[in-house]
């Protein structure tokens, strides 16, 4: 069933809304800014999650756009009404916390509709609006049940159950699936996913789980210490982190990073082995995924091995390269020698420069080098 075969899907669909924050600010005194001045659009129907570490002010920007924190400076509109001013009640959001926030004295169906009976909508329609939500999320048989009756993944599906069953414009989720084990956290993401896409609602997810946001999001807004780090498609943060913040960030196990000193025609480490062509000069940190790593095939570059840890699907390999460590994940049942040592390669075209102070990336670095050794050799 698609959004608009229902009444339900084709309301909130119609109500999603953009979010502009300008130049917001969240300071407590002059010594705590807990975010610096953000500017970021969100758009329209467009899932989009937050993520960042503990205290990077994730939660705090999601707050503010529900209203349960105020701005410090700046504005915020939503769908293009500035909201920065009214009661949370007014913005035309619908927000799902951690800890489900349900009355254990009501039923699942009396929780969903508790805010449709405060905002005087009749008993009919009530229970007419508790019925589609509930059979949306796979409650119609525990409707009469209440939330101490109910496991985990049940509690939160009635948490989501009564944000949508306003049909808000902008769906806010703060950590929803921290409390679930492992198995139920990947339900429940399926769950969302195919949620997001029956009712079209704008909605903001916020994270520390770098799973959570490649698999729900479609596009991800990094934080760190309330500062934007990247805002793009998954796909763009994984294959083109903007600094080196990012790129150990994002992937399990996370890119490597390594100084390195530039010549101006190579990049070597400090025990002199050479991991690149290149054509600066002076300090860099040099990034490569794990996966990208190419062991044996006549590789140059030699490591000792510290630690392997067998996964089943593959193998991850910690070693000892000039006194930086490093991690290698390869298939497994890969035929490779099994003593301390080992020689590796590292693909050009997989590589990630980044400034050594500021930790950011410096753009196509290797794919615009080889692509003029290429066209040199081609003419030579």
């Amino acid at each position: 069933m698609t959004a608009t075969d229902t009444p339900m899907g084709t309301a909130i669909r119609a109500a999603a809304a953009d979010i502009k924050l300008s130049a917001v600010t969240k300071a407590y005194d002059a010594r705590n800014v807990v975010i610096p001045p953000l500017d970021v659009e969100l758009r329209a129907g467009e899932f989009t999650v937050v993520l960042g570490p503990s205290g990077c002010g994730k939660s705090t920007l999601l707050q503010m756009i529900a209203g349960l924190e105020r701005v410090s400076e700046g504005k915020i509109l939503i769908g293009g009404r500035e909201v920065q001013e009214l009661e949370p009640k007014h913005r035309g959001c619908a927000m799902v916390f951690q800890n489900y926030a349900l009355y254990p004295h009501m039923t699942v169906a009396e929780n969903m509709a508790y805010s449709l009976k405060v905002a005087g909508v009749s008993k009919a329609q009530r229970t007419e609006r508790v019925a589609k939500v509930a059979k949306m999320l796979g409650l119609s048989d525990l409707v009469a049940r209440k939330p101490g009756q109910l496991s985990g993944g049940q509690r939160q599906r009635v948490a989501i159950g009564r944000a949508i069953i306003r049909e808000p414009g902008v769906l806010l989720f703060d950590e929803p699936l921290s409390n679930l084990d492992a198995q139920l956290r990947h339900d429940m993401r399926v769950e969302l996913a195919d949620l997001h896409r029956r009712i079209g609602a704008t909605s903001v997810f916020v994270t520390h789980d770098q799973v959570e946001a490649m698999t729900l999001a479609d596009r991800i807004l990094i934080l760190n210490k309330g500062r934007i780090e990247q805002f793009d498609t998954p796909k763009a943060i994984y294959y083109q982190p903007a600094s080196v913040f990012v790129a150990k960030f994002i992937g399990a196990p996370a890119m490597n990073i390594l100084r390195v000193t530039g010549d101006g025609d190579t990049l070597r480490l400090s025990d002199g082995q050479v991991v690149a062509n290149y054509a600066g000069q002076g300090n860099f940190q040099l990034g490569i995924r794990p996966e990208d790593i190419v062991i044996g095939a006549g590789g140059r570059l030699k490591a000792a091995i510290r630690y392997r840890e067998d996964l089943g699907s593959h193998e991850i390999i910690e070693a000892d390269l000039a006194g930086q460590p490093l991690r290698i994940a390869t298939p497994f049942g890969d035929e490779m020698d099994k003593t301390s040592s080992f020689s590796f390669a590292f693909p050009q075209t997989r590589l990630h420069l980044f400034d050594a102070e500021t930790g950011r990336a410096i753009p196509n670095s290797f794919r615009q080098a080889e692509a003029v050794r290429r066209s040199a050799k081609e003419y030579q």
